[in-house]
């Protein structure tokens, strides 16, 4: 285990500053909160922590997110607290902590709609703060690296996440050697076999070619001096997932692979770029398309170098990557830059991409999509893509992924030009809507009013922003068909029943149906989601069809009396069966029923004797029990006469009317209505607010009235 001294050595060869102090104290704690620990390996289970720190020290990481290093484990696998740790080590890195705790706690390679949901969790994580991801991706890489230890089925699992989700990550955020070493890690686990195989073929090679990569650096080396340029040259073979991805994806075999060998050149100036580019040109034939130029067109996250591909020595193609050293550090660290120290002070890199920004255009698009699944595949979309570059008829310059066609082009400039596209140009020829974009290529939309996305364009884009458009879009017409549909279907079921189907009416529906409004009535009637009979029965439900049940004799509907105790109804709160009750004695008189929240109950709080516990039975009333109704209804020939019909209709009886206000345009009145029960009365006043002619219907209480 690397000791804290040595840790700090190497925090301290690239910041000189730094807090030593704290880093013990993480150090020490994180010592004793897992003392008595182990690993699969058997080790101290701090080796793992120390480990970590060390790999973030390698891309020179600020003291918080060493420290957070240290104590990434403890929330989860101590007994230390978020608390502790805040008052500790401070704020900053009590929430880093927390953060990576969450991540662990993440099962990224759940079920589907589970793993979706979880990726939103991680880019959530990433948004607030950045490190808490280099961090993660830290510990993962240790994990990878001491992987033998753990079962083979852990193994097989860890490794299918890290090459699904945690490499391709890393790439996306610019760092590729952790990618490349992620991938490598993995592959290990998940074909070992197939890993070997290409390792022998190497050496094969080697053993028949000689140190390839050491001849063409040389050749490299040669031209450089020849038009006096300083640039550092490297050279590798590339590695075996990298070779094995290839031969998959292009079914070759091993010996018909060409640019199996990668060589970086590095320099000291953006102008020193293009004269290497122009020396090697000049010296080996260029491989038509194979040449991208991230310096004119950095990648989101900051990268930017020229790729090139050439025929090299006895005609074998290799790859050159050229780049200034800054631009080198930025390819190396990637959005963790940011973060960087260089001669003791935050690296200040022109090719650093602020993180904020990086993760705001990386997430802008899902934030506000429904769909779990479509999320979780437009991230991965995101995250796998290669890019190509290409430009609007202004010249104006569009970035989009690797295999991108006309359609993703347009929806990445606006969704409605997306929308309304009938074809597009190339260069200035037509093409299908189908065609891969190459780069460089200039690209015109062609768009045409009332045009609307097809279902097949799903599968021509391969965009995240794209395919999001389209499957909005195309649930917009279907929802827009199913409304019309269900108006037609609603018309013809309320006619049925001698109603009409309002507005107001399917907005009582929506309202006692748990829908937003009454066009997701009409769309859920339309798609056959509801059947007309329950929209009915919504706001008629004395309109169905009912078996006849014996109903309760109204003097015995309340439990709690005595044999010799009458009861009678408060006129003053006028409670109904099904609300809760409790009885007042009175001398000659018997119990008066109040309802529980009946505002004259405080006149009896001094005298407890005279209170009686009652509840109404249980079964079907009787509509024996008046209740007065507050309702304003419109001014107008027939209403009054639908509104006694419909109450009619409901199953109840119209004991009384009296007229408050006569208004030119409305009147009110109060109806004193005999219902069964509380659930009566609330569909009694659903089925009045239903109706267009009423404004107002509610429960009207008079607490002048004496009980």
């Amino acid at each position: 285990m690397i000791d804290v001294e040595d840790l700090i050595a190497l925090v301290r060869n690239y910041n000189p500053g730094t807090n030593a102090e704290l880093i013990r104290k993480a150090y020490d704690y994180g010592f004793r909160m897992h003392a008595g620990q182990t690993r699969h390996s058997g080790e101290p289970y701090f080796t793992h922590p120390v480990s970590v720190a060390a790999i973030l020290t390698e891309q020179r990481l600020d003291d918080a997110s060493i420290i957070t290093a240290l104590l990434h484990d403890t929330i989860e696998d101590t007994k230390s607290t978020y608390t502790e740790i805040a008052s500790e080590f401070g704020e900053e890195i009590a929430e880093l902590v927390d953060g990576v705790t969450k991540l662990t706690n993440l099962q990224l390679t759940s079920t589907e709609t589970k793993q979706s949901e979880n990726f939103r969790k991680l880019f959530m994580a990433m948004s607030k703060d950045l490190r808490v991801i280099l961090v993660k991706l830290a510990d993962r890489l240790h994990n990878m690296r001491t992987i033998k230890s753990l079962p083979q089925e852990k193994q097989a699992r860890k490794a299918r996440e890290t090459m699904d989700i945690f490499a391709p990550l890393a790439g996306r955020m610019g760092m590729q050697w952790m990618r490349e070493e992620l991938e490598d890690l993995s592959f290990r686990v998940l074909n070992n076999e197939a890993r070997s195989s290409i390792i022998r073929r190497f050496i094969t090679l080697q053993r028949e070619t000689g140190d390839v990569i050491q001849k063409i650096t040389s050749d490299i080396r040669l031209e450089l001096e020849k038009e006096a340029i300083e640039a550092d040259v490297f050279g590798r073979a590339k590695k075996p997932y990298s070779i094995w991805r290839k031969m998959q994806e292009k079914q070759l075999a091993f010996s018909r692979l060409s640019d199996i060998y990668g060589f970086r050149v590095i320099c000291g100036s953006e102008s020193d770029c293009y004269r290497i580019l122009g020396a090697i040109h000049r010296r080996w034939r260029a491989v038509p398309g194979r040449f991208k130029d991230y310096i004119s067109q950095p990648k989101s996250n900051g990268y930017r170098s020229i790729h090139t591909t050439v025929s090299g020595r006895d005609g074998k193609r290799v790859e050159v990557q050229i780049r200034t050293r800054q631009m080198h550090e930025v390819a190396e660290a990637g959005v963790a830059a940011h973060w960087s120290y260089r001669d003791g002070a935050r690296a200040k890199n022109p090719f650093a991409v602020d993180p904020a920004k990086w993760i705001a255009s990386l997430t802008e698009r899902f934030e506000n999509g429904d769909d779990h699944d479509e999320f979780l595949e437009n991230v991965k979309l995101e995250m796998y893509s290669d890019q190509v570059f290409c430009f609007t008829p202004k010249g104006d310059v569009v970035q989009l992924p690797k295999g991108a066609t006309p359609l993703d082009f347009a929806y990445s400039i606006h969704t409605r030009i997306g929308n309304s596209t009938v074809g597009a140009k190339i260069d200035g020829i037509r093409v299908p809507l189908w065609t891969r974009l190459k780069n460089g290529q200039s690209v015109e939309i062609i768009t045409a009013a009332g045009q609307r996305p097809q279902a097949t364009w799903i599968d021509i884009v391969v965009t995240g922003r794209a395919k999001s458009a389209i499957r909005r879009s195309l649930r917009e017409e279907d929802r827009e068909r199913f409304i019309k549909l269900g108006q037609e279907l609603a018309r013809v079921a309320f006619e049925h029943v001698g109603r009409k189907a309002t507005e107001k009416a399917l907005r009582m529906a929506a309202k006692t149906l748990g829908l937003t409004d009454e066009n997701d009535v009409l769309a859920q009637l339309g798609s056959a989601e509801l059947t007309a009979r329950e929209v009915i029965e919504a706001i008629y439900p004395e309109l169905a069809t009912r078996q006849a049940v014996e109903e309760i004799d109204a003097r015995r509907a309340v439990v709690g009396l005595t044999a010799d105790q009458s009861f009678r109804r408060a006129n003053c709160c006028q409670p109904v069966p099904g609300e809760r009750i409790v009885g007042i004695t009175y001398r000659g008189q018997g119990v008066v029923i109040h309802a529980i929240d009946c505002p004259a109950l405080a006149d009896f709080d001094m005298q407890p004797d005279r209170w009686v516990d009652l509840h109404w039975h249980s079964g079907r009333h009787a509509p024996v029990y008046t209740v007065s109704l507050n309702a304003t209804i419109a001014n107008d020939a027939g209403v009054l006469g639908r509104i006694c019909t419909l109450i009619g209709e409901q199953g109840a009886n119209i004991s009384d009317l009296t007229f408050v206000d006569r208004k030119p345009d409305f009147y009110r009145l109060i109806i004193e209505v005999d219902l069964r029960d509380a659930e009566h009365l609330h569909m009694m006043l659903t089925a009045l607010e239903a109706e267009s002619d009423v404004a107002q219907a509610e429960r009207y209480r008079d607490l002048a009235r004496k009980p």
